[in-house]
């Protein structure tokens, strides 16, 4: 079902899923390529831009959050671009939704879009998305920033988990940003020209926004890998403190129970049918325990 805002001239076309049908209405009225129509039915589409004579096609990743799992997943954003209108198509991002919703709802859709062209219209979506994006991004320093000062808690499952979260979500964005670095580049460097005029410091503005998210990004997975190997490094300081520990008691128990089984033995030993023979085994087992905890304290073992 094809929804519509209408801007003076200017038309916004919103289809969250699209059917067959629609798409022939697309075809024949706007006369895409069959290329594009074809990429419309389908998801998984790597970050492009198509440029032709009277439109552009962009397909664009963007991450969504999903709070039950804790993870970032990937949105496709479809979006034809001409000269009077701006076409979403596709199951969008909640963002795209949202933002068409608020207008089409409010009583002037100027003042949620703040769009005359197809131009500004494009930009206040993709500023959307981005601004989003850059939310996402922040709460995810956020998170680094609560798994350092849980470094040094107990709970190691607890903080495996979580930096194997934020881990797998930083690999998703560095898979989502990397491919769209170039293609957003080329609005500001006049490849992608539009059809309004004195639109580039816009489009800088946009490219600006994600050069600072790619950054961030950047910075975050070079955290992460710190924060992972000073936790790995923790936990093998624990490991090795708890052999230790469990070492110098085998220390200690060792000639003690060398002393038991050896007067455990049913044969004839000196002292052996002494009353007093049981109070000389315990006296000489305290003394060697303190020759060995004396010891350990002096080299420091303990």
């Amino acid at each position: 079902m094809i929804q519509t805002i209408k801007l003076g001239t200017l038309r916004w076309h919103y289809i969250p899923d699209p059917a067959d049908e629609d798409l022939v209405f697309l075809k024949d009225n706007f006369h895409f390529h069959p290329l594009d129509i074809e990429d419309c039915r389908s998801v998984n589409q790597r970050p492009k831009i198509d440029i032709y004579d009277d439109y552009y096609f962009l397909i664009l990743h963007f991450p969504s959050y999903d709070r039950w799992n804790r993870l970032l997943k990937t949105k496709e954003v479809k979006i034809f671009w001409g000269e009077d209108y701006v076409i979403t198509i596709g199951k969008p991002h909640w963002v795209v939704s949202s933002l068409f919703d608020s207008a089409k709802d409010h009583k002037n859709p100027y003042e949620v879009l703040e769009a005359g062209t197809s131009d500004a219209l494009l930009y206040k979506i993709l500023e959307q998305l981005l601004q989003e994006t850059l939310l996402l991004i922040g709460k995810l320093g956020t998170e680094l920033e609560l798994i350092n000062r849980e470094l040094f808690n107990k709970k190691a499952e607890k903080t495996i988990e979580r930096i194997s979260l934020t881990r797998r979500n930083i690999i998703l964005l560095n898979t989502i940003f990397k491919p769209q670095l170039r293609l957003f580049q080329k609005f500001e460097s006049g490849q992608i020209k539009g059809y309004a005029e004195s639109m580039e410091e816009y489009w800088g503005n946009i490219l600006d926004y994600y050069q600072k998210m790619w950054d961030m990004v950047e910075d975050y997975e070079e955290l992460v890998e710190g924060l992972s190997k000073t936790f790995d490094s923790l936990q093998t300081n624990r490991t090795n403190e708890i052999m230790k520990t469990l070492t110098l008691i085998s220390s200690v128990l060792l000639p003690l129970t060398f002393i038991v089984s050896l007067f455990g033995m049913n044969v004839e030993l000196p002292l052996g049918k002494s009353h007093s023979l049981f109070w000389i085994l315990i006296i000489t087992m305290v003394i060697i325990s303190g020759i060995f905890v004396l010891l350990f304290k002096r080299k420091k073992w303990m």
